[in-house]
């Protein structure tokens, strides 16, 4: 051991410092002692401060990085912005320029802290997974603009405190084949990296692809034999994306012939430069409240609505304007197929404000379910008042005072929406005891209960201090609030129905065109994809710093925290410029 000892001290002195310092009085030796201590402190604050210094741009350099990635901004960013902010401390605080000159933000550097990050945030991922009571997976498979399949997979889990976490757990590139098999060697292969365990999986979400959902040899028929093996009565809840068997049920509508007169319409304003230009000065000289038109996109749901309403709104400008340039659509003088117009503009608006409400954030698959059964309601009734001839609700429709003929062909086309809502719907019927069971437990019949719950069913709904707080609280808070010793099947029961995933839509919010991931993946410069998790993760840089930087660690500030997704760039200028 290395120990200073009186001795050693006391022999140092006398060998080396002695003859210089016996003649000095007491106070002398004092003022000499701090001198030189002051002259210690003062050598050893400078390190000190280099160290600062070095330590400040480090972790403004993993910020950064991370700014650039969860906006997903090209890696060679980093420069650019670097150089924005010499420029701007050269301005404002030049003594402070030398600091940001410091902060390392290459392409390389932001791609290594990007990578690092996306390390830590994984590591996260593994460790909320071990808490993880239930857990239930969405996923879709589709092809990007260059052929490539691409599989995106989350996860969301709940603890046994139903606290419920959300997350990116894999996005694969398929190159190959992607039947029924493949997809399931790389989900297996991702629950084994992320720890998910067969046991706990409540279930899947797709959006009804025939290789996910094949009965024979599909991923879903091979997710359930794999839960059967290791437990022969757990049975998985396969759902098909609510959103998008709402958007598929338009098709009984049959109004196609709306649909291509709209879309020849606003072709022939859109297709030319010249066209485009002189509608829009036309729209300007009217002062009218839209100042342009848009075109339908197939894959953008709520685009056809939109762009019905605007054709009815611009309906006389768009005349006055087809007019001037010779271009005859005698649709717009028929009375038939404007009194369809205001019917499909009517029809669409009240299936877009479905389809947005579909897309709220943190709801359960109960709460969805109740909305689309709100709506199959409201068709019903609105299919009974075109029979009597009320268009109270049909503010477009109204405007054409349409024939009797027509109302009646309207009503059925209404009655035929809520015939496809209904049968597209019947895999949701299924679980609609179990649904009903966990968002009314008071309100529901013990008889319709599975019977592990029935007499916890009983005793809660019997207790009156139970029933006020489920009043006041949230479903998570009242559950979680429930004692394991009294509630233990009510507890797991509930658990497993608020952990499913009732749409694919978060991934959509990722990847909009499934394969130009807006934010979840980057590409290194060497072609390597990197992964990022969201939407709830952000990264511990605290904690990454001090184990992957110890210099930066010491005296980090607190953990980094993010208020938005954690999104992960993919580098365009690798791979487009």
């Amino acid at each position: 051991m290395a120990v200073f000892k009186d001795y050693n001290v006391s022999r140092h002195y006398e060998t080396k410092h002695a003859e210089k310092y016996k003649n000095l009085t007491d106070a002398e030796r004092a003022r000499t002692s701090e001198a030189l201590l002051a002259k210690l402190q003062k050598q050893q604050g400078f390190f000190t401060k280099l160290h600062t210094s070095r330590d400040a741009a480090t972790k403004t350099s993993f910020v950064i990085s991370h700014k650039i990635a969860k906006n997903s901004k090209p890696f060679s960013e980093g420069e650019f912005v670097k150089e924005c902010l010499v420029n701007s401390a050269a301005l404002i605080c030049p003594e402070k320029k030398a600091a940001f000159e410091q902060v390392p933000l290459s392409r390389r550097t932001v791609t290594r802290r990007i990578e690092e990050i996306a390390g830590n945030l994984e590591l996260q991922l593994q460790h909320e997974v071990a808490s993880f009571a239930f857990f239930s997976l969405a996923l879709d498979e589709s092809c990007d603009v260059r052929d490539t399949a691409q599989l995106l997979l989350f996860v969301r889990g709940i603890t046994p405190d139903f606290k419920i976490t959300e997350e990116l757990a894999a996005i694969w590139s398929m190159k190959g084949t992607t039947t029924g098999s493949d997809l399931f060697t790389e989900v297996n292969e991702c629950m084994d990296t992320l720890g998910l365990k067969w046991d706990r999986l409540a279930g899947v979400t797709t959006a009804g692809c025939p290789n996910l959902t094949g009965k024979n040899v599909g991923l879903l028929k091979r997710m359930q034999d794999k839960v059967t093996e290791i437990d022969a009565d757990q049975k998985l809840v396969c759902l098909h994306c609510i959103i998008h068997q709402h958007v598929l049920c338009k098709s009984v509508l049959k109004i196609d012939h709306v649909i291509d007169v709209v879309t020849n319409i606003v072709n022939f304003i859109r297709a030319r430069a010249l066209n485009h230009r002189q509608f829009v000065a036309l729209l300007e000289e009217h002062e009218t409240e839209h100042r342009d038109i848009g075109y339908h996109t197939a894959i953008r749901w709520l685009s056809l609505g939109k762009v019905l309403k605007r054709v009815w709104d611009l309906k006389a400008e768009i005349q006055e304007f087809c007019e001037k340039k010779g271009k005859d659509f005698p649709e717009l003088s028929d009375e038939d197929w404007m009194a369809d117009l205001a019917f499909a503009v009517d029809v669409t608006a009240l299936m877009n404000e479905l389809n947005t409400k579909l897309q709220g954030k943190g709801l359960f698959v109960h709460e969805m379910h109740s909305l689309v059964k709100a709506f199959m309601t409201k068709m019903q009734f609105l299919s009974s008042q075109l029979e009597s001839n009320t268009l109270t609700h049909m503010q477009t429709l109204k405007e054409v005072t349409p024939s009797a003929d027509h109302l009646r062909r309207y009503s059925s086309m209404l009655g035929a929406l809520h015939g496809e809502f209904s049968r597209r719907f019947k895999d949701l019927r299924k679980i609609e005891d179990e649904m009903q069971l966990v968002s009314s437990p008071f309100t529901c019949s013990v008889d319709n209960a599975p019977s592990d719950v029935q007499l916890e069913l009983i005793d809660l709904q019997s207790d009156a201090v139970l029933a006020e707080h489920f009043k006041s609280a949230s479903l998570l808070d009242f559950y979680s609030s429930l004692k394991e010793e009294n509630f233990p099947n009510m507890r797991r029961h509930a658990q497993k129905m608020l952990v499913l995933f009732g749409s694919t839509y978060i991934l959509w919010v990722v990847a909009p065109s499934h394969g130009e991931p807006q934010g979840t993946v980057a590409v290194s410069p060497a072609g390597e994809q990197i992964h990022f998790r969201s939407p709830e993760l952000g990264p511990d840089l605290l904690h990454h710093l001090r184990v992957k930087h110890p210099l930066a660690w010491q005296g980090a500030a607190p953990r980094y925290e993010v208020s938005s997704p954690v999104l992960q760039s993919r580098d365009m200028e690798g791979s487009q410029r």
